[in-house]
C-alpha cells in the first residue's frame, strides 16, 4: 500500500516509503563499487556483508533513533520480545554467494514492519540499476498462458517438480530471496514458493513491495506472512499473482509439503 492519511495512521508515511529506497539504493551503490575491486570469492562477501550492515544500521540510527531494527549482520537479531510498533528489518546483502561470485542476481532489502505487518519496503537490484519500493511500486502485469515459477539455481526443493507440473509452469533457476520475489512483481515470473527455511530479512522487504503492487504473499498453509516475531526464522512463503493462488495452495496441499512440514 502506498503511504498516505491511512498509512501514517497505521503507523507509518510517505517519508518512511522515501527513506527505505534511499537506503537501500545508497547501500546497492556501496556494494556494486565493492564488487568492481580486488576482493575475491567469501572474502569479498564477508566485506561486503560488513560495510552495507554499517551502512545501513548508522543511517537508521541517526534517521530513526527510536525505532528498533533487525539485522541479519547483527546480534539485535535475537532481541524482539514483541512486534508492536515499528521494526526496521534489514538484509544489507541477499545473496552473499551469487555477489561474491561477481554476478549480477543479488539485492539489498530494507523494509519496515509495523505491528506486524510488512508495510514498507524497498529492494535495491544494482545489478539492474533498479530499487523496486512500496512508495511508487510497479502496476500488476498480467498473467502469460504459462506460467513461471522461480526456484534456487543451486538447491530446487524437491516439490518443485510437482508444483509446476499441476501448474504447467516454466521453471527459471535465479539466486537470492530478493532476487526471485522481485521478478515476480517486475512480472518476469509468476510463482515463488519456497519451504527450505529463511529469515525474516531474507523475505520482509520484497513482500513488503509484492503486497503494495497487488501479488498474493502467505505463508504455504496460506496463513498471513507475520515479521518482528520474537524468532526471526521464517521457514516457507508463497508470492504469486493473485490470478494463481488458489491454484498456488492447491498444488502446494496435493504435493504433501504441508505434512512433512
Amino acid at each position: 500500500m502506498a503511504a498516505g492519511t491511512d498509512g501514517k495512521a497505521r503507523g507509518y508515511s510517505t517519508s518512511d516509503h522515501e527513506a527505505a529506497a534511499d537506503l537501500a539504493r545508497q547501500a546497492g551503490v556501496l556494494l556494486a563499487e565493492l564488487q568492481l575491486g580486488d576482493l575475491e570469492g567469501k572474502e569479498l562477501g564477508a566485506e561486503g556483508d560488513r560495510r552495507s550492515h554499517d551502512l545501513l544500521i548508522g543511517l537508521l540510527a541517526e534517521r530513526y533513533p527510536d525505532d528498533r531494527v533487525r539485522s541479519e549482520e547483527d546480534t539485535q537479531s535475537e532481541a524482539l520480545v514483541t512486534d508492536a510498533g515499528r521494526v526496521w528489518i534489514i538484509d544489507p546483502l541477499d545473496g552473499t554467494r551469487e555477489y561474491s561470485e561477481r554476478r549480477s542476481d543479488w539485492a539489498v532489502h530494507v523494509a519496515l514492519s509495523v505491528n506486524g505487518d510488512a508495510a514498507v519496503g524497498a529492494v535495491a537490484l544494482p545489478g539492474l540499476d533498479l530499487v523496486l519500493c512500496t512508495g511508487t511500486p510497479p502496476p500488476l502485469p498480467a498473467p502469460p498462458a504459462t506460467p513461471r515459477m522461480v526456484v534456487s539455481r543451486t538447491r530446487p526443493p524437491e516439490f518443485v517438480p510437482f508444483v509446476a507440473e499441476r501448474l504447467g509452469a516454466e521453471i527459471v533457476p535465479m539466486g537470492s530471496a530478493g532476487a526471485k520475489i522481485s521478478a515476480v512483481v517486475r512480472g518476469e515470473a509468476e510463482v515463488y514458493v519456497h519451504a527450505g527455511g529463511q529469515y525474516e530479512w531474507d523475505s520482509c522487504a520484497p513482500v513488503a513491495v509484492a503486497l503494495a503492487a497487488g501479488l498474493h504473499a502467505c505463508r504455504i498453509d496460506g496463513s498471513p506472512l507475520r515479521y518482528a516475531q520474537p524468532d526471526p526464522w521464517l521457514p516457507d512463503l508463497i508470492v504469486c499473482h493473485p490470478s494463481l493462488a488458489e491454484a498456488v495452495l492447491a498444488a502446494v496441499r496435493d504435493s504433501g509439503l504441508l505434512e512433512k512440514g
